[in-house]
């Protein structure tokens, strides 16, 4: 009996190895934050000449405030309120969001573009950070005129 709880019992290089999975395992799951989430809602179809609105609400996981610039792009050319570019902070609890309104008589390819940038003055105390990974993240859309 006692030789078959011997067997039993774990060794030291057994909880060893758990321990180090265990730390692996928590590091991983760290490096899996998100730098920008992007929800991005316009409606697929619209009359020619109505107005239509488009919101983009940009969020993080990360720790660290950024300075963000939002924008729409299209393939066909736009102006006044489409080609507006706004700047904000942006911080893990302080998601943002914003509007667009405009109207067009085309259909359209529409991409949400925020890109990270380096200015001075937006995010408190000027303590935001610039990923090293990538610093331009887009969703596209369709908007189809009838």
């Amino acid at each position: 009996m006692y030789s078959l709880q011997l067997l039993l019992r774990p060794s030291p290089a057994l909880l060893l190895l758990l321990l180090s999975l265990q730390l692996g395992t928590n590091r991983a799951q760290d490096n899996s934050r998100k730098v920008v989430l992007m929800n991005f809602q316009m409606p697929q179809t619209a009359r020619a000449n109505e107005e239509v609105t488009a919101k983009l609400r940009v969020e993080t996981q990360l720790r660290e405030c950024m300075v963000i610039e939002c924008r729409l792009v299209s393939n066909l050319p736009m102006a006044g309120p489409f080609t507006y570019r706004f700047t904000g902070c942006l911080c893990e609890n302080g998601p943002r969001t914003f509007y667009w309104d405009f109207q067009t008589n085309r259909s359209l390819n529409i991409a949400a573009v925020v890109d990270i940038t380096r200015q001075q003055g937006i995010c408190p105390n000027n303590e935001a950070v610039t990923p090293i990974t990538a610093n331009r993240f887009y969703v596209l859309a369709n908007l189809t005129v009838i």
